[in-house]
This record gives C-alpha cells, structure tokens and sequence, in this order.
C-alpha cells in the first residue's frame, strides 16, 4: 500500500484516444490523491471505460502523461500496469469457480505459485481475506459455494495481494443487494483508510455520495475537474453527467387506471415460501420490491414461463391461464426482459434490427419469406420510440451501450402489442440519462393501457417508479401498498428486516 505522504499520487495529463473517426476520449486530465475514494461517473460512452483500459495498459494513448507520484511512467501492457500496483476489479468476475478460496485469492501471482502446498497457500491467504471482511471463509472452499457478494470480494482481496496501490472497481454492486452493497462499501473505506487509492466506477449516485471523497464527470469523451462530493448535491451531479437540466427523474404518475389485467391467486413457486395474491390493472405500474432471492423475481419467472408453478392459478382478462413454458406466456400477450440481458435478453451478435423484430417474426416474415422493408420499417419505429439512434440499426447489438441495450431488451416486444409487460430490474448497469428515458417509456406504455410489472432492488427507484408496491422478504409477501403511502424507511424495513418491524410495533 502507498504512504498518504503524496498528496497528488497519480496525474493523468492531456490523454487522448480516437478508434478511427470515433474520437473517444479527448484531451482528458485525471488526478487521484493518495488514500482518496475517487468516484468516477458519467453516461455509457462517456470515456470512463476507455480511460481505465489505458491505465491498466489495454490500451495506448494517442497523446499524454501518465505520471505516478513525480515519476512518467509508461503502461504500454497489463504487466507494466501491474507492476507500478494498478489492479483493475472488472463487473465480469474473472475467478475460477472449481477453484479454492486461497487459489483464486493468489491466481496469476508470481509470488504464489504452483509449488506451495495447499494448506502453506492458505494460511498465505488468510490475511488477505480479513483484509475484506472474509475472515469467516474456509480458505479451501470451492469458489462455486460461494455468494455473488463474497466472490466480488474475493476479487478485491486478489487485487490487494498484489499489493495494489491504485484500486479500480468497475461497477462493484450491480449484482448485490443493499446488505452485500454495505460490505463491499465498508472494504473500500478500510483499504483507502490504509492509504490504498481507489477509483469507484459507478451509475448509482447515492454511492458516490455516501462512499467518494471526490468525482470525477466524463462527458462525450471530455473529463471535468476532480470535485469534493461534499460540494454538490444529487441535481447538480446529474446536469453535470448529462449536459441538461433532468428535471424530474420519474414521471408523473397514472390518477385512473382500467379494470384487473392480470391476476395471482394462491401463487407457488420454488422461491416463494408462501402462496402470493395480486392483481394488476390496466394501465398501472406494479412494483415488486425486495432484495436477491426474496421471491419478488420469482412471481416474474412464474407468470413468464421461465420457472415452473407449484400451485395456485392465474388469470388474464378475467379468464383461467396456464403457463407451460414462455412460449404460452408470450401466445397470451405476457412479455418478459430479463436483467441478464447477455444471458436471455438480447441476441448480442446479431443486429440492432434483428434484435428489435425478434418476436413479431410473424409480421415480418408473411408466408414465410423475411420482407426487409417490413423489418426495417417496424424496427425503425420501435427505435425511434426508445430513442435509440437509427442509424446504429445494422450494428451488432453487443456493440450497444448498456442503457441502448436495455432499450433495445424493452422495445423489442412493443412490436408483439402485450397486454403485460414484466420487467426484472429495468435499469441495472444503465446511467442515470437512460433511466430518465426507460422510466418515461415505461409510464408512456402504461398510459396506454398496459400493465406494467417490475421487480427491483433498488427501492428508490420503487418508490418513484410504481403506482403499486408488493415488497418481498425471504420468499414471502410482506405488505402491499399504494404509492402515496409508502416512504423509504417503511420500503427498506420490510425488504430487510420485516420482523423487527413487527417487534418494534409490538
């Protein structure tokens, strides 16, 4: 770890990248003080990733200074970027799962290698883990055993035995939930409080505020100067980010709404402990609230035919449905976007077009044959609804941001007209710009009489969102409410800990 006796430890100077007419980033300056929280924000595309790939020797500048401490250095490869202590924890874990604690926890380190035996490579690791917070992990336990929060910090404490002293974690919570964000928050006070400096990739914004000493604001390429987060306030950051004033983040809500659209009764699955009743309108947003595993995503996974009933029934319409499988979800007009967009979201490798009209192949292939014209007209609708530039429609999907991918995962069934739209966390890795968008999309669908249905973690975003809350707490139904009577603290007691709530009261 770096000695906090620099103030200044790492400058970036004048860095400019262009990837052929695409100028990426552009003259950007970047500092990080010894021991600091540096946040580091702005929209998808901003420059933020390309920044971080020329630290960490991926790629080259085409113009600059890298200076750590009073010294120029040059990272022309991950090894020059490693040895001058830079670790990079990326979103997409790279831990071997049928590996051990201690294995992963030392992979590709020189100074650990394959001779030690297992239990000399353990007991190596161990201090490494109570560095994280993982003193309580047997060190020979497979990886696979493991929770997303703990190999996300496993991850941390590889970094760290390589005696990091530049630490970038790159979107490190999009997969946790709130206790496991707390762990993961509580980690990076104590490294930066041992001098180590970090650079906090992020979209969620009550992080920066709660956790960065300072922010640094990549726009169309272009850095702003490192501000103290204690001088701004979430509204300002956003116009900063974005380059307008937002306004409000959420839309106004809905004030009538049509008769019961969908309706659970006595619904069982897997992951729910109890049986669960709810209705939903036409023309309403219903918001399920509850951390990972709650059972809020499994009423989603039920009612799309992604995960098999138990017991209970569904009704669409007033009328008995059976779901099999997506496919009868989806021939009774019940769409599904899932949150691993990469997974079953999004067909990354083909086009935007391809991506867009995938469930209307019936509209856009009469008897049989693919008419293009019709393809490219729906397609091009559709983008245009979700602001999605048009002339990215013959791109690979992949090649997409991640809130132009969320748009395209939502837009595609716009062309299939559902009756119920469900939504599994409706803006994970995507900016604050795009969330503006997708939120006001989604009340637009619904103002037209769709029901709208989501599951999220993110409470904030439950509150604003939904004209009617369901929260979750460890596969049960805890309280339903309609949205003017619900507030944070009441949200957040019953996704985290609703029987204290009930002794509380008692």
């Amino acid at each position: 770890m770096v000695e906090a006796r620099d103030n200044l430890f790492l400058s970036m100077t004048g860095i400019s990248k262009s990837f052929g007419a695409i100028q990426a980033l552009r003259n950007v300056n970047f500092q990080l003080k010894a021991g600091e929280v540096m946040a580091l924000v702005g929209e998808n595309g901003a420059g933020k990733s390309t920044l971080v790939k020329i630290l960490t020797g991926i790629y080259q500048p085409d113009s600059g200074a890298i200076h750590i401490g009073k010294e120029k250095v040059q990272i022309r490869r991950t090894a020059d970027s490693q040895s001058l202590g830079i670790a990079v924890v990326q979103q997409e874990r790279s831990l071997v799962p049928t590996m051990s604690v201690a294995e992963n926890v030392f992979l590709g380190s020189r100074d650990h290698g394959i001779f030690l035996s297992p239990r000399k490579r353990e007991e190596l690791a161990a201090p490494f883990l109570e560095l994280v917070g993982l003193e309580y992990l047997d060190p020979s336990a497979r990886v696979s055993e493991l929770s997303v929060a703990e190999r996300q910090l496993i991850e941390v404490a590889r970094m760290v035995s390589r005696k990091a002293r530049i630490l970038i974690l790159d979107e490190p919570t999009a997969a946790l939930d709130d206790r496991e964000i707390e762990r993961v928050k509580r980690v990076v006070r104590s490294l930066a409080g041992q001098g180590c400096s970090v650079v906090y990739v992020t979209h969620h914004l009550d992080e920066v505020f709660d956790l960065a000493d300072r922010v640094t604001v990549f726009r169309n390429g272009e850095s702003q100067p490192g501000m103290p987060v204690s001088d701004l306030v979430p509204e300002a950051l956003i116009e900063r980010m974005i380059g307008r004033s937002l306004g409000s983040m959420f839309p106004p809500r809905a004030v009538e709404f049509g008769p019961d659209v969908l309706s659970v009764h006595c619904l069982c699955t897997e992951e729910l402990k109890e049986p669960v009743n709810l209705s939903i309108r036409s023309g309403e947003i219903f918001g399920l609230a509850g951390q990972l595993g709650s059972g809020a995503t499994g009423i989603l996974n039920a009612v799309a035919g992604v995960q098999p009933i138990s017991g209970g029934r569904l009704e669409l319409k007033g009328k008995a449905l059976t779901i099999r499988g997506r496919a009868d979800a989806i021939s009774a007009g019940i769409a599904y976007c899932s949150s691993d967009r990469k997974k079953d979201g999004l067909f990354s490798v083909r086009t935007v077009v391809e991506n867009l009209t995938s469930p209307a192949l019936a509209r856009v292939t009469p008897r049989g044959w693919l008419n293009r014209r019709t393809e490219k007209d729906l397609a091009t609708n559709l983008a245009r609804f979700f602001l999605i530039d048009v002339n990215r429609l013959g791109h690979p999907a992949g090649t997409l941001s991640g809130g132009n991918q969320q748009k395209v995962a939502l837009g595609k069934w716009l062309g299939v007209a559902p009756v119920v739209l469900l939504v599994e966390e409706p803006t994970i890795g995507v900016d604050v710009g795009a969330r503006a968008d997708i939120y006001a999309h989604l009340r637009q669908m619904a103002n037209e009489g769709m029901a709208v249905v989501f599951a999220s973690s993110d409470i904030q975003e439950v509150l604003g969102l939904a004209d009617t809350i369901a929260t979750f707490y460890h596969g049960k139904l805890i309280n339903t409410y309609p949205a003017g009577e619900a507030d944070m603290p009441r949200l957040t007691m019953d996704v985290t800990s609703p029987d204290e709530k009930v002794e509380g009261a008692a």
